[in-house]
């Protein structure tokens, strides 16, 4: 099948869903409110804007307010530009996608037929302006983001810019070099007025394809339309046009256009704006004048935007990049889908390696690891026939592997895949390069995971020489080590060292991403923990929201992140002993996780353990005992016999049925816990301690104190060796040592 025709088996693949892919955006409606406007009317407010606000004297700010819909919106424009269609496959793909929204609208099917059999590449401007199907249903795509409209209008889209391209070289001698002025009169909800107002020396930019007009007073009468709600302020923008830069392609459109409207000027999607003043006209709090100017592609604040967006979904062909964004806005399955068909094209063993890699990095993300192992080693099986044996690409893969390994628990297997990537990279680079440091980090975060926290210290403190060195200070590289280096901290219970360094991290990341950037939300999440551990609930709590309220803002609905955060919340309430709201956060959780993960997933166990753990405190042990047996269930589907979070299941059930009293049961599931970690974990890991704690405490229930005193011992000669001498674990076993002491 040839690459033209990807977009029809993608199509046949995701069987002309009516459930859209949905992205993140501000004023999100439903498909079906969408299509509830009549299909010839015009809706000038409709057009989503964003507004990108600088503090001019702190240039690293400067994409400090980069709104998610601009982003999103302008990485779908740049793929989709440079995509190749098959034409005649496309136009029948939109064809049938749109009958299923006009199904009951036989004058809109006539149109679509129209379409189908008579459109033509040079028509693009005539559709658009037509006010039919088009016209709606893509500005409603653009503004809600709706990934699959978007992507089956991609032709389209083209079309339409490639056709202002040509006229804007045609008509360009025509302005004699000489600025000019046009207009657009619409409402803007109040909310967005005020973001308006403070964008004032920022930048502006129009999320879609963007009508004006030559003349003020047709205008003016569109903003005044807005008046009649008191939500909205009119808005008459005043746009000073330069023809001499370089920018946004524009053009009249008096003879292409479906009704001949001389006056109006068509500008395509992301035309940027710099604003000036803001005026109120007639006196009126309701109705006001903004001055624009037409941005430049050379200016400096919007080189670094358009710089920082490319980064996102790094480099690659159109559908690659398209597959990358898929993934980091979670739709998993699709991303999926569109990598399994690119396998199917001809193309080239280093591209076949590198769609097998992005398979296994979805299904490491779906926490299917047997299947990304698979996946990570197809890739890595071509690299090895096609490439020297010190080529980097097989470091990447081994990188790879063994971060599935660490995940799965099986650590040797993790430890010797990173050391491979590591001695590929001593060999093949010199010794301060980042790739280094990326293995230190990597290896860094296996001995983590083994409780091996000095080990772990010291390959993160040798990743951060190599960037310190390296790297600019402000490098996100320098906010993963410092990030790494406080977890570990963290687990060893110095949590003002681990709140420093998390800190520290933050730092960078304030300056240098976007406020409602996920990755804020992740250290926001990191630094709420540890506030969580030192028993500071209202903080703790106040972070973990903001970290759901900027994901909240730039995920789907049912992002994992999402999960995550009610999760990190509900573990605050739980603290708290406030049991019911813990559960409600716990639940919602479990909701999300349910809806994006497959059946197995090991983070589907973690709500269920969470769940469980809930109303083993509340006392209804039977629904404790329930939730628990999930949990352990799909450990055990789902991960190797001896990963430590099957201990943790063994330790939750063990505790349960030291609650209902039946010692015995809960005595064969703590030894099993306690199995699965000697076999596994370094002598002196935490968790060890833990489990001769549980043991400990049904010894004592059982009355057999002698038994628990001697496990108690145990815990705390290991939380000597690997806790600081103030962490409050020590000084809980300490005082249990001397309670169980007077019962002998």
């Amino acid at each position: 099948m040839s690459k033209e025709n990807i977009l029809f088996k993608l199509f046949l693949v995701w069987q002309l869903s009516l459930t859209a892919l949905w992205w993140p955006a501000n004023d999100i409606k439903n498909m079906c409110d969408a299509l509830q406007v009549g299909v010839t009317q015009v809706n000038p407010d409709s057009i989503p804007i964003s507004f990108i606000t600088t503090n001019e004297a702190v240039s690293s700010e400067i994409l400090n307010q980069l709104e998610p819909n601009y982003m999103y919106t302008q990485i779908f424009k740049e793929i989709l530009l440079e995509m190749e269609h098959d034409q005649e496959q496309a136009i029948k793909i939109l064809a049938m996608y749109s009958d299923q929204f006009y199904s009951d609208d036989t004058a809109e099917l006539n149109v679509i037929s129209e379409f189908k059999h008579d459109y033509r590449r040079e028509q693009a401007i005539s559709w658009y302006t037509r006010e039919c199907f088009i016209y709606q249903m893509l500005n409603r795509a653009l503004r809600t983001l709706d990934a699959g409209t978007i992507i089956n209008m991609g032709f389209f889209i083209r079309d339409l810019h490639q056709q202002l391209h040509q006229l804007h070289e045609q008509q360009l001698p025509s302005y004699h070099g000489k600025p000019f002025i046009v207009y657009r009169g619409q409402g803007l909800l109040k909310t967005d007025f005020e973001k308006l107002k403070k964008t004032k020396g920022g930048l502006m930019s129009f999320d879609n394809f963007l009508s004006t007009s030559t003349r003020e007073d047709v205008s003016l009468q569109f903003a005044k339309g807005a008046l009649k709600n008191t939500d909205m302020v009119g808005i008459l923008f005043i746009m000073t046009i330069d023809p001499r830069v370089s920018s946004t392609p524009f053009g009249s459109i008096k003879e292409v256009s479906y009704h001949k409207i001389k006056e109006e000027i068509l500008f395509s999607m992301h035309t940027v704006f710099r604003v000036g003043a803001i005026k109120q006209m007639n006196n009126n709090d309701q109705l006001y004048q903004v001055e624009l100017q037409l941005t430049a592609d050379d200016d400096e604040q919007l080189r670094q935007l358009t710089e920082y967006i490319s980064k996102y979904v790094g480099g690659g062909t159109g559908w690659t990049r398209l597959g990358a964004l898929l993934t980091k806005t979670g739709h998993f399955d699709k991303a999926e889908e569109l990598y399994k068909v690119l396998l199917e094209q001809p193309s080239s063993e280093s591209d076949k390696a590198t769609y097998y890699n992005n398979l296994g990095s979805v299904r490491h993300k779906q926490g299917d690891y047997e299947q990304a192992i698979k996946y990570y080693e197809q890739g890595l099986g071509i690299f090895e026939k096609t490439l020297p044996p010190n080529h980097p690409s097989l470091a990447t893969s081994y990188n790879n592997i063994g971060g599935v390994y660490d995940n799965m628990g099986e650590y040797s297997k993790a430890l010797s895949f990173q050391e491979k990537a590591l001695g590929i990279r001593e060999k093949s680079l010199p010794e301060n390069h980042p790739d280094l440091a990326t293995s230190y980090n990597n290896i860094g975060s296996v001995y983590d995971s083994m409780g091996e926290y000095s080990t772990a210290l010291s390959l993160y403190e040798k990743a951060l020489g190599i960037f310190q060195k390296t790297l600019p200070a402000n490098h996100p590289s320098l906010a993963t080590s410092y990030n790494n280096i406080g977890m570990v901290y963290d687990n060893m219970g110095e949590y003002l060292k681990a709140l420093s360094f998390y800190e520290k991290a933050l730092g960078i990341k304030e300056k240098t991403l976007p406020v409602n950037h996920p990755s804020l939300a992740t250290s926001y999440n990191n630094i709420g923990t540890v506030y969580n551990n030192m028993e500071e609930y209202s903080k703790a709590l106040s972070f973990h929201e903001k970290a759901l309220g900027i994901q909240a803002k730039t995920l789907p609905e049912n992002h994992p992140d999402l999960a995550t955060s009610y999760n990190n919340i509900g573990g605050v309430y739980d603290n708290m002993r406030e049991p019911s709201t813990a559960l409600l956060f716990y639940e919602k959780a479990l909701e999300i996780r349910r809806k994006s993960h497959p059946a197995n997933h090991p983070d589907l166990a973690t709500s269920y353990n969470n769940i469980g753990g809930v109303y083993d405190s509340m006392g209804e042990y039977s629904k404790a005992l329930s939730f628990q047996e999930k949990a352990l269930e799909i450990r055990e589907k789902a991960l190797p016999p001896n990963h430590p979070s099957l201990a943790t299941s063994y330790n939750n059930i063990g505790g349960v049925y030291d609650h209902m009293e039946e010692y015995s049961k809960a005595l064969s599931f703590h030894e099993k816990a306690l199995g699965i970690q000697e076999e596994i974990l370094p002598p002196n890991h935490p968790d060890l301690a833990t489990s001769y704690i549980s043991i400990s405490s049904l010894y004592y229930n059982m009355k057999e104190h002698s038994k628990g005193l001697l496990y108690l011992q145990r815990a705390l000669d290991i939380f000597k060796l690997s806790l600081p001498p103030n962490h409050p674990n020590l000084k809980t076993v300490k005082q249990s040592i001397e309670i169980v002491r007077d019962e002998l």
